[in-house]
């Protein structure tokens, strides 16, 4: 079969245009943790009634009994998982996104990690955060740890996202060069900006351009150092989502944007739940205005 001058022409162009990565599929996730003073129940309405389809299980929540109790406990059966997925889908959420629990360094963390695989399994979540603050001894540990569990998770159809936590966790590159030692497909990187200026005082800019072919997942929320040393809702602090969400808008994957931190800086919390809808609303819409704008800029831009 002959080719045409017309088509010989075309390859590189063709072969340049399939070099370049798709956009990311973004997904937004408010956690349930702003609203661990509340009910389960309560965090669901709020977070549909802010708009949003996906959701990250926070940690825990008032019972009926009125105490604070694990959402999930980490010897809970797979089944309360699927429960909690169920209940979630009746109110418009999918949840893409689970916490541990269980520090990354702890003895008991392989048994406890391979029951919150079994779980997060169990409801169709694709992805555990995972942290710890890997110091010393500890190291040891968490490369037992992930090497163990990281083909479990992804036998599962889960992946482990460490997150940033202080230690031999502390920035993205750390947790690269963990990722480099356990060198597993289970095992990837979960960005929290925030951790990063707040635990280093370290402009996660410069370390987010080092690492970001790890990331799989974000825990958003922002800091600020000036006037007072406090973790705040993005947008609200020291943090550039532009520049930060820049690196990552080319990767072709599906990426949770899990909303961790909502709230005001410098004023108490809110204590009635309407509102946190707001904020959970207002983190949303901001995010989404980064994304837009982003969008609009990278669209033609090959991810560097």
């Amino acid at each position: 079969m002959s080719i045409t001058r017309r088509e010989i022409l075309s390859i590189p162009m063709l072969a340049a245009a399939q070099s370049v990565p798709a956009p990311t599929q973004f997904q937004l996730a408010c956690m349930s943790l702003p609203y661990a003073p509340f009910p389960f129940l309560r965090a669901l309405e709020g977070i549909r009634a802010a708009d949003y389809r996906y959701i990250a299980w926070g940690t825990t929540h008032v019972d009926p009994a009125g105490n604070r109790a694990p959402l999930l406990d980490v010897s809970a059966p797979p089944q309360r998982a699927r429960e909690l997925n169920s209940l979630c889908r009746d109110h418009g959420l999918a949840p893409v996104i689970m916490f541990s629990m269980v520090n990354l360094e702890a003895p008991e963390a392989v048994d406890a990690y391979t029951r919150r695989i079994e779980q997060a399994a169990a409801a169709g979540i694709p992805f555990i955060i995972v942290f710890g603050k890997t110091e010393g001894g500890g190291h040891a540990n968490v490369i037992r740890c992930l090497q163990q569990t990281g083909p479990l998770a992804r036998k599962a159809g889960v992946t482990l996202v460490v997150k940033q936590h202080g230690g031999n966790t502390a920035t993205g590159q750390h947790i690269s060069r963990i990722l480099r030692e356990v060198a597993g497909e289970g095992v990837r990187m979960c960005y929290d900006a925030g951790n990063v200026l707040d635990y280093e005082s370290a402009d996660p800019l410069p370390d987010i351009a080092q690492c970001w072919r790890d990331i799989r997942a974000f825990a958003i929320k922002d800091h600020r150092n000036i006037p007072k040393d406090e973790d705040c809702g993005p947008g609200f602090g020291e943090i550039d989502h532009y520049k930060l969400l820049s690196t990552v808008m080319r990767t072709g994957l599906t990426m949770p944007l899990a909303f961790e931190n909502i709230f005001e800086p410098l004023v108490p919390r809110p204590k009635d739940p309407a509102s946190v809808d707001r904020l959970a609303r207002r983190a949303r819409e901001y995010i989404e205005s980064v994304l837009r704008g982003l969008s609009a800029t990278t669209a033609n831009s090959p991810q560097a």
